[in-house]
């Protein structure tokens, strides 16, 4: 047991959820509350080292633009009551923006924001932790669609990913917590968030990959992974792409986000597995959350 349990810490990620099975739109929730933002830490220093560390970014990089994120909270499952219910994940999100992301989880003492607790929201309450996204996409001949990312980006240059980014705020028209508390206007705008969570992967993978969004399947929430460098949690989705590998490689060259990265590459399982030490964290439990859902699929015939 201790040289499993060593095994585990060793992973450079770590799964805050997991749905092998899969999980449709209609079976994830959203809840968006100011409850779910950020805590400043009471280290002023600490907190003063967010816009210093910005403010040093902006002048080595001018073009640096502070949008806002939606951030990770937590989640809570809800059971399907034995009708016709499905049981489902309800998501808490809060508002975050790219500045705090770079001074919070991107600090060299990163680390010192944390929380001594096993309640990964409560350990990460000081943390902006902006939810990502990531795609497993599986071609028309069983392939899966990784990119190896630019060595002009800001984070993991090089390295291997499945194709992803963010849900973002504005696309349903969220800037602030600046709203009323009606009941209706509330369950509205968490119904918006949760089709954003869905939308969003779907306009990354059109984006940075070059294929059309009528060539792609409806996404299926497959879990949550956190990367245990700084902590940079990122839902994962499975989507099936209707095009050969060989059309989706002639569709990437004319990507609108292919700047991103140099290089598009479909493979089967034992490829993917060689090229996943070469990924960051987060997308390597990404793909810890594909093997979970091919082994389930295994399991159910």
């Amino acid at each position: 047991m201790e040289k499993a349990d060593s095994a585990e810490l060793a992973l450079p990620y770590k799964l805050l959820a997991s749905y092998p099975s899969g999980l449709s739109r209609a079976q994830v929730e959203v809840i968006f509350d100011k409850s779910y933002d950020r805590i400043p830490h009471p280290d002023i220093n600490l907190e003063n080292s967010i816009n210093e560390i910005w403010d040093q970014r902006v002048q080595r990089n001018a073009s640096l633009y502070n949008g806002e994120k939606f951030r990770y909270g937590g989640l809570t499952h809800k059971s399907g009551d034995g009708s016709n219910q499905e049981s489902c994940v309800c998501l808490h999100l809060g508002l975050t923006d790219y500045r705090t992301f770079v001074g919070t989880n991107l600090n060299p003492l990163w680390e010192n924001f944390l929380v001594a607790s096993e309640d990964d929201s409560l350990q990460c309450q000081h943390t902006s932790s902006p939810l990502g996204n990531g795609a497993v996409v599986e071609t028309f001949d069983k392939k899966i669609v990784v990119l190896q990312r630019s060595n002009n980006v800001g984070e993991f240059p090089g390295h291997f990913v499945f194709p992803g980014g963010h849900p973002e705020p504005h696309e349903v028209g969220i800037a602030n917590h600046h709203y009323g508390k009606d009941t209706i206007e509330s369950k509205f705008r968490n119904e918006k968030v949760s089709h954003e969570m869905f939308d969003s992967i779907i306009r990354e993978v059109v984006e940075e990959i070059g294929v059309p969004a009528a060539s792609l399947s409806d996404p299926i929430f497959i879990g949550i992974s956190q990367r245990v460098l700084n902590v940079r949690p990122a839902a994962f989705f499975f989507i099936k792409c209707s095009l050969q590998s060989k059309e989706i490689q002639q569709l990437y060259s004319t990507a609108q986000d292919g700047y991103e990265s140099t290089r598009l590459y479909t493979v089967l399982m034992d490829e993917l597995e060689k090229m996943a030490p070469n990924m960051p964290g987060c997308h390597q439990g990404g793909f810890a959350l594909y093997k979970l859902m091919v082994e389930d699929s295994k399991n159910t015939r």
